[in-house]
């Protein structure tokens, strides 16, 4: 793969998302059309903790996971599109047609492609595509509320 631009860092992408560790799951924003599509990188490596119980001797990323990370990246495209974003928060609200095709495993670099199918101020539905070495690893209809944010939060 060769070297491509960092448009969002792991700092700037903890700006929009409110997801932290151990549950964000993508690293880097690699390309990006406003309202059209995003491209992001998740680096899988020995030490994510899923891997503790997932499997013991034989570690595999969850296939659940790659569309979590997949949704993370989504609600990057939609969440940028919102000036009180650090107001709202997304929310899963369905998942449609989701397959797995491939396992994930230590040292795989994990890229992670969703375009838009609808962008609302509320609802977004969106395709992601979790490949590794240009192979689909995962794949899932993603939709999501736009929803406000607790003041807990």
């Amino acid at each position: 793969m060769a070297a491509s631009q960092i448009i969002y860092d792991s700092v700037a992408i903890q700006k929009i998302l409110p997801h932290r560790y151990p549950f964000l799951l993508v690293d880097k924003i690699i390309e990006l059309e406003p309202r059209v599509r995003i491209v992001g990188i998740k680096q899988v490596t020995a030490n994510e903790h899923f891997f503790t119980g997932h499997f013991p001797g034989a570690p595999v990323m969850p296939g659940v996971l790659q569309i979590e990370a997949l949704a993370q990246v989504g609600a990057i495209l939609a969440l940028r599109e919102f000036e009180d974003r650090d107001e709202k928060i997304p929310f899963f609200s369905g998942i449609e047609n989701a397959r797995f095709r491939r396992p994930v495993v230590p040292g795989d670099t994990l890229v992670l492609e969703v375009t838009a199918l609808r962008i609302g101020s509320k609802v977004q539905k969106m395709k992601g595509v979790a490949m590794v070495d240009g192979k689909v690893t995962a794949e899932a209809e993603i939709m999501s509320v736009i929803a406000d944010r607790p003041s807990n939060l």
